[in-house]
């Protein structure tokens, strides 16, 4: 079974987003994904591992897994890994199509039958336009927070939009529910939690902290940004108790001595996590905040089993947290949760980029025992992912499961294969 044709296709509206199908002389094609740089993915996938994999035995995953891991890049989540991490997510969609299998079959069967939510609690928008992961690139209309102890503005109730790819969209002409939880978790955080837990979602994520003027360069925070970071998580408390677990997300943006006052104010308040305090790669100054009474977790940004290892055994990271079609792929991730687990450390899966990651995460939630919850973002799922793909992961009060079908049981839709210029690009190596 040889590797024919490799195409890339990254959509206008999108452009953070990428694409891969790899096709074979057994008209099998497998389906991937990666996000930030689609350009120099796209480059690196054309340039560097088509010449690798074409003509190349598509069942030989291991091999041309290590076959396609780069000298400069090797690590981390650099764009090369990145390129690694889409082809390879296509390699096992391809495995999992000639056995017959869907893919947490090939992972050694399920390990639960479905897996619980979280919500990350992005707008449509987030982060759509570049890789700058800061408040101006959130896509909100009003960005800020209010301070605590005043009336909050009220937000309408999500409305209805039509799906749409970007002009010329030839999607399906029905309505969906536009979610703009950013928006909503810094304006009317408690009505927000009482929404998710309607739908049977107990768990969610925001990163209020990111407004704070101390966020730019991450030196210091002030008392009064403190407290106004502190109030969504506090009315959240006030009105729904301990029935919504709470995930504090800081970005990386601060230095050791603000994360350590953050982490200790909101340990009172008991998150499940605190999730990239400081930059991941900073293991050592990691360690050093596990005394401040919350979990610690994060890790999306990092690739490759050595920097998991030195997460894990220098900064102690309770949950680690590992991109799929960021750090290596799946015969990346399934090393990594093996480790976690060597570790005594629950692994967990990052999504809040494209269709294809949470599909794949899904499989790997379901079949690896030491997954305890799959995030999502319900911005993006009951919007603009209903465009791109077919046969999304079925969501039912606050679980998800695997899509029926072999493979990923994704397969990008039609009016993304078919779309002209105007609305994705697409390239081509065979």
């Amino acid at each position: 079974m040889k590797v024919t044709r490799i195409e890339t296709f990254r959509p206008s509206a999108r452009p953070s987003l990428i694409w891969v199908r790899v096709h074979t002389d057994e008209g099998l094609v497998g389906l991937g994904e990666s996000w930030f740089g689609a350009e120099t993915i796209e480059a690196d996938i054309h340039g560097r591992i088509a010449p690798l994999i074409l003509g190349e035995d598509a069942s030989r995953i291991e091999a041309l897994h290590r076959s396609m891991r780069p000298y400069v890049g090797f690590c981390g989540t650099s764009a090369e890994i990145r390129a690694l991490s889409a082809v390879d997510v296509a390699l096992w969609d391809i495995a999992g199509k000639r056995a017959g299998l869907p893919l947490h079959e090939l992972f050694g069967g399920r390990s639960r039958d479905q897996v619980r939510l979280y919500n990350t609690c992005a707008g449509p928008d987030y982060v759509s336009k570049s890789a700058d992961v800061r408040p101006g690139n959130f896509g909100l209309e009003k960005p800020g927070l209010e301070k605590p102890g005043l009336e909050k503005p009220g937000l309408e109730k999500p409305g209805l939009e039509k799906p749409g790819l970007g002009k010329g969209d030839s999607g399906e002409n029905r309505e969906r529910p536009r979610y703009e939880d950013l928006q909503a978790f810094l304006e009317r955080p408690a009505e927000l939690a009482g929404e998710l837990l309607e739908m049977g979602i107990n768990a969610m994520k925001i990163w209020p902290f990111d407004f704070a003027e101390g966020a730019r360069d991450g030196v210091d925070i002030s008392p009064e940004d403190l407290a106004r970071a502190l109030w969504p998580f506090e009315e959240i408390r006030r009105v729904h108790g301990e029935r919504m677990k709470l995930k504090v997300e800081l970005h990386g943006l601060w230095n050791l001595s603000s994360a350590r006052r953050i982490c200790q104010a909101l340990a009172p308040i008991q998150p499940d996590w605190v999730e990239d305090p400081i930059w991941m790669d900073r293991f050592t100054e990691l360690a050093e905040l596990t005394d401040t009474g919350v979990p610690i977790a994060g890790g999306e940004t990092l690739g490759g089993l050595g920097q998991l290892r030195d997460l894990i055994a220098t900064g102690r990271v309770h949950s680690p947290i590992i991109d799929v079609t960021w750090g290596g792929g799946i015969t990346f991730a399934r090393k990594a949760a093996a480790l976690a687990e060597a570790h005594g450390r629950p692994i967990a899966f990052h999504d809040c980029s494209g269709p294809v990651t949470l599909a794949v995460s899904t499989h790997l939630a379901m079949a690896l025992p030491n997954v305890a919850e799959q995030e999502f973002t319900r911005a993006f799922y009951y919007g603009w992912y209903g465009d791109c793909v077919e046969g999304l992961p079925p969501i039912n009060n606050g679980y998800i499961r695997a899509a029926e079908g072999n493979g990923l049981g994704v397969s990008l839709a039609p009016a993304i294969v078919e779309a002209g210029d105007d609305v994705v690009t697409l390239r081509v190596s065979q």
